[in-house]
């Protein structure tokens, strides 16, 4: 797993990824309705994600070692084909994929880069692809062969860069490539292995194609209509052969994707702030069907004894979920400010959460009301939070450093204590049981353990690292933490004395941590985009999970270990199967 050492004479486990929460909106025409009428497919970082249309099912095709930047499903639906971004000068993967039996059938190398747009021929006989603007060819490979047929320059030296392919609809051998001032009508001569263009003239007009029939989003329809999609979030229905504007609607978000459900009277809009429609017809009404963060997740959090339900939190908004089916409850959003960090009360009726506006808001779960705002709670952002197991006291940590701990009422706050001894933004609190003592972790390379009974230090932890995370073994008599020095360190409790240094990951920061219950085991995620799973007492790494295609901000182990959710800085929220499960 991307050279991950595993324990001595064991094989490395794969986490199963069980469902994901997220939608790349950014991918011009990104989501596709396929031919069988009841699924969509669409990419999400290095996974591709086929979703039921009734049920909300996830099947997930794993291939891609990079961010997948565009997918195609041919017309017969038998195939599903996608292409990644990589590092300059190397090589991009295309995948053919097997839709039916959810498998890799090829993997094509050819272009550098990044594979920018991929078509197949009308009856699956080729697929085209164009490479990014390192790249700058048109490949067209034999479906059958699983192999090359022939390439070209996809544009003039005196054009700009193509961006755009569509097949005839009627011709194998005839497709388009269009883009900055290039529109070009390509004939494949198979005989001698050939394309040849044929240059559109558009006088002198200057254009920049972004899509072959038009605007930013655009779907003909079997009357002959149009439906139009725009950047600024309007969807319109034009008729005619003067395209006269009959109808239109306004969804979030620039329309980037509009994709049919069979010939029929439904069709599916995708956007750029992570929201898929339903667009109905008849009465040309959307409904939102499924919604997702769009910026980093910065927190995840469980409510203490139900694995049903979390919540995380992102810029302007906090977001509570259904944990079965990825479905959204309630959606808090406090807007132009960005929520750090999350905590929910034990007693399930407050979700307490820290602001970069300097505020703490306590809001209920079920309706996202708002209960109180401790207003100044710090003067440079509150970055962490966390709640007695009593309901009775916060611990915040800020920006400038300060922990301190306040006092709670049913509706009412007020502050008991400053403690100030980090000299940087405090990233993670963590509350012994007894509610007795904390730990908090900065980036000042600092762990402090705190006595909350005499408001004073009983140790400090120092590291050559911006402390990420912090947490108590169960048994609360060791921690364990981790950071930018991608270390995992195991500190006695009772003295601050080191016990172990584990090599966390091969690069970039560790930035979230979560352990069991009973301690046996924890998670860690980080810059590298790996979920893995380690046992406690022997430091090994026991399972790896694959999908991320950002940084891991935050994870969690849910009540009764049925789950590992993970959150990255992409806005995806990952859930896989906890593997050690009795």
């Amino acid at each position: 797993m991307a050279g991950e050492p595993g324990p001595p004479g064991r094989a490395l486990g794969e986490l199963e990824l069980q469902a994901v929460i997220g939608f790349n909106g950014h991918i011009p025409s990104g989501l596709i309705c396929h031919p069988d009428r009841e699924h969509f497919v669409y990419p999400l970082g290095c996974t591709i994600i086929i979703q039921s249309l009734n049920n909300n099912t996830q099947a997930f095709l794993h291939g891609h070692t990079n961010n997948v930047s565009c997918v195609a499903v041919s017309r017969s639906g038998c195939y599903v084909a996608s292409g990644q971004i990589t590092f300059m000068g190397f090589k991009a993967d295309i995948i053919l994929w097997d839709y039916k039996k959810r498998e890799l059938l090829a993997r094509l190398s050819l272009h550098k880069g990044k594979i920018e747009k991929l078509a197949f021929s009308p009856n699956d006989l080729y697929l085209v692809s164009l490479g990014g603007q390192d790249d700058g060819s048109v490949v067209v490979w034999s479906i059958a062969k699983k192999d090359a047929i022939c390439g070209s320059p996809a544009s003039a030296r005196s054009a700009g860069n193509a961006t755009v392919l569509a097949f005839s609809n009627c011709r194998d051998e005839t497709f388009v490539s269009a883009g900055n001032g290039t529109i070009r009508v390509w004939e494949l001569d198979l005989p001698n292995r050939k394309i040849r263009p044929t240059e559109c003239q558009t006088g002198q007009l200057k254009r920049v194609i972004t899509c072959i029939v038009g605007v930013t989003a655009l779907l003909l329809l079997k009357t002959g209509d149009l439906t139009v999609g725009t950047g600024g979030g309007i969807v319109a229905l034009c008729k005619g052969s003067n395209y006269k504007l009959i109808k239109k609607i306004q969804v979030q978000g620039g329309v980037t994707s509009l994709t049919l459900r069979g010939q029929g009277h439904q069709s599916f809009i995708g956007t750029d702030e992570s929201q898929i429609y339903r667009l109905n017809y008849n009465e040309f009404k959307e409904e939102l069907i499924t919604t997702c963060h769009n910026e980093a997740v910065h927190d995840i959090v469980f409510p203490s004894e139900t694995s049903d339900l979390f919540a995380t939190c992102s810029k302007s908004d906090i977001r509570v979920w259904h944990t079965p089916d990825n479905k959204e409850l309630l959606r808090i959003t406090i807007p132009n400010m960005t929520c750090h960090a999350i905590d929910f009360m034990r007693d399930g009726k407050s979700i307490i959460s820290a602001w970069n506006d300097l505020k703490i808001r306590s809001f209920t779960p079920e309706t996202g009301r708002l209960i109180y705002v401790i207003d100044h709670a710090h003067s440079m952002g509150v970055t962490a939070i966390a709640a007695t197991s009593d309901c009775k006291r916060i611990v915040s940590g800020g920006g400038e450093g300060q922990v301190r701990v306040w006092e709670i009422g049913q509706t009412t706050s007020k502050l008991e204590e400053v403690l100030k001894e980090h000299i940087s933004a405090v990233s993670c609190i963590k509350i012994k049981k007894n509610n007795r003592e904390c730990v908090t972790a900065s980036i000042d390379g600092t762990c402090i353990i705190w006595d909350l009974v005499r408001f004073m230090r009983n140790q400090m932890i120092l590291a050559n690292t911006l402390f990420q995370c912090v947490c108590y073994h169960p048994e609360e008599y060791q921690i364990i933490t981790s950071g930018t020095d991608r270390k995992i360190g195991y500190w006695e409790v009772f003295d601050g004395s080191a016990i172990r240094n584990l090599e966390g990951s091969l690069t970039g920061s560790i930035n979230g941590m979560d352990i069991t219950s009973d301690g046996t085991y924890f998670v860690t995620g980080g810059d590298d985009h790996l979920v893995k799973v380690w046992e406690y007492s022997e430091g090994e790494v026991t399972h790896v999970g694959m999908g991320h295609s950002g940084s891991i901000t935050r994870l969690k182990i849910c009540p009764g270990n049925k789950y590992i959710v993970s959150v990255s800085a992409d806005g995806a929220i990952l859930r896989w199967k906890y593997p050690h499960s009795s």
